[in-house]
């Protein structure tokens, strides 16, 4: 991997734990069973999900800090952050440009997967 690809890597991977924690810079999409979950498991789920730490090898073998997921309610909860170009047609052609990329995070239960 040379310099380059590191730091855009880590640029990547700042935007998207920016985004998983503060729900700003981008979009939340809930599977239709989490949607239909009660309130009170939603929000702590969503606090779950802003606080979520353990990142491995396993579930993140590209140091971008863009899927999770973790044990809550008797569920399996899981988050994935993709990219997007402006207008939602396709694949951002730079996911570390904030002005070419739309961040989609959808949270849903494994049934879902």
């Amino acid at each position: 991997m040379d310099i380059d690809t590191k730091e855009r890597v880590a640029e990547i991977r700042r935007l998207n734990e920016q985004f998983r924690t503060t729900f700003r810079g981008g979009q939340i999409l809930l599977t239709a069973s989490v949607a239909e979950l009660p309130d009170m498991v939603k929000a702590s789920a969503l606090e779950k999900v802003a606080a979520f730490k353990d990142f491995n090898e396993e579930n993140d073998p590209y140091q971008e800090r863009d899927y999770g997921s973790f044990d809550h309610c008797d569920r399996e909860v899981w988050f994935k952050i993709d990219y997007y170009n402006l207008t939602l047609d396709s694949a951002s052609e730079d996911p570390a440009d904030v002005s070419k990329t739309k961040r989609i995070m959808t949270i849903g239960l494994a049934q879902d997967w």
